[in-house]
């Protein structure tokens, strides 16, 4: 089982500036998994608890001279401490900066796993190492992971990550993530479970309620892809609540409850500089799914290299 490459710059940009902080705020844990063609940071997918997460990377989006091979088809699993990597990677670029600052020759930052006896131990232990140069000798950088996945729990989590690719049937495009965000603030205050309506008209309300108060935002006509109506007139005199209640009816629209928590949680992608994010419904109501887009830089052009969505759980609206 091998796997080596040097991270580009951009990688460096990617990861450190973006989105590294924002996985972090997902979950300090999660499973890193490599294939030929992929570099994928997971969380939650192999049990069914929390937020789940998918980011996923094209390897040239990362990498250069990536080599990987193992006996489960070239694929490589593993959970790491995203403060621990994201703390290293700091480390590595900050003495790879330096030492480039101070020679006329670019530095280098390799990243590969490998196995080290670690002091007062008798069995060697896995490591994702960063290596670069410093001014007089290579600085490395170990960050302790988990053992490597079996083939039967490689099975299971690529089994779970093909069900969380499936795309709900409406997604409404949520134009302004910082309003969300100030919103959900204030919605902590009130309580610990969210209302989220999505409809085929182009409409989104998220509301929080307890007996004695009742907080909301409403979003309408926003781009819709997928299933999509046009609105009845009637609606146009309705109030919002009416309107929600009659397109359920109608089997335009649903409705989910979700954690205050995880809604928030989700939210904190906004740190991978996504330039816009969708909202829908899986069917039956099976989950809330967010999913981030991001562009080629300078255009409007998706860039196919990045992806990065998450699954939010329903609650039981009879529970609590």
């Amino acid at each position: 089982m091998k796997f080596k490459a040097f991270v580009t710059d951009n990688g460096v940009n990617l990861l450190e500036r973006r989105f590294l902080p924002a996985l972090e705020k997902m979950g300090k844990v999660c499973h890193v998994y490599l294939t030929k063609d992929h570099s994928m940071f997971l969380h939650n997918l192999l049990n069914g608890d929390g937020v789940q997460s998918v980011a996923q990377f094209r390897k040239e989006a990362l990498f250069t001279d990536y080599r990987i091979s193992s006996q489960n088809d070239d694929r490589i699993a593993f959970s790491i401490d995203l403060s621990l990597l994201l703390r290293a990677l700091r480390s590595a670029v900050a003495v790879s900066s330096e030492y480039a600052a101070a020679s006329s020759s670019p530095n280098k930052l390799q990243i590969k796993l490998v196995k080290k006896l670690p002091p007062n131990c008798t069995q060697p232990m896995p490591f994702l190492t960063f290596e670069t140069h410093g001014y007089k000798s290579a600085v490395i950088q170990d960050i302790p992971i988990s053992k490597p996945l079996s083939r039967a729990q490689l099975l299971e989590l690529q089994t779970a990550l093909d069900s969380a690719q499936d795309l709900p049937p409406t997604l409404v495009q949520v134009p302004d993530l910082n309003q969300l965000l100030n919103f959900v603030d204030r919605m902590k205050q009130v309580g610990d479970a969210v209302n989220v309506f999505i409809s085929k008209y182009g409409d989104f309300s998220v509301q929080v309620s307890t007996t004695l108060i009742s907080l909301g935002a409403e979003f309408r006509n926003l781009l819709v892809i997928g299933e999509q109506a046009n609105a009845p007139a009637e609606h146009q005199n309705l109030s919002g609540q009416t309107r929600s209640a009659r397109s359920v009816l109608r089997g335009d629209a649903q409705t989910v409850q979700v954690s205050v928590k995880h809604f928030a949680k989700s939210l904190q992608c906004h740190l991978a500089k996504p330039d816009c994010a969708f909202y829908g419904i899986a069917p039956q109501g099976s989950c809330l799914t967010v999913i981030f887009q991001f562009f080629v830089p300078g255009s409007h052009q998706t860039d196919k290299s990045i992806s990065l969505h998450c699954r939010l759980p329903v609650l039981d609206p009879g529970a609590g």
